[in-house]
């Protein structure tokens, strides 16, 4: 299997407990969710900015802090996951992808991962986020 990259939003649904009853569709994708989180614990190979981990740790921190520092030692120190820094150079590509896909709503920590996946050979993310399918060269996958 190719390696993919992996979403913030993937870590929330996965982990996050809501205090409201879920519907199908949300069931659905926590649960798939959680198994992608699994096969990752089991050595599938992802990759992740280090944006969208100081988004996840940010958002853990905040509203799930027994899960905050356990994910944040499993993001920073598992082998099967290469998380990649954020620099100038490609935070000015990641904007530019910011205003080419303004009309979409594309957020800045999406566009960051966006160009790093093109940037490394990344052709897939696991991801619940509908933006990733407006984005040319990126297949989005659920489960």
């Amino acid at each position: 299997m190719k390696n993919r990259f992996i979403d913030t939003n993937v870590f929330i649904h996965g982990l996050l407990k809501l205090d409201k009853e879920l519907n199908e569709t949300e069931i659905r994708i926590k649960e798939n969710a959680a198994g992608i989180i699994e096969r990752v614990y089991n050595g599938e190979r992802v990759g992740i900015s280090m944006a969208q981990v100081s988004e996840v740790a940010n958002i853990l921190e905040a509203y799930a802090p027994e899960h905050a520092l356990i994910l944040e030692d499993f993001l920073i120190n598992m082998p099967s996951i290469t998380v990649y820094g954020v620099n100038r150079e490609i935070a000015q590509k990641a904007y530019q992808v910011v205003l080419k896909y303004h009309s979409n709503k594309i957020g800045l920590n999406d566009s960051i991962a966006y160009v790093l996946m093109m940037e490394h050979g990344y052709g897939e993310i696991y991801s619940f986020d509908k933006d990733f399918d407006t984005l040319s060269g990126v297949k989005r996958i659920v489960e």
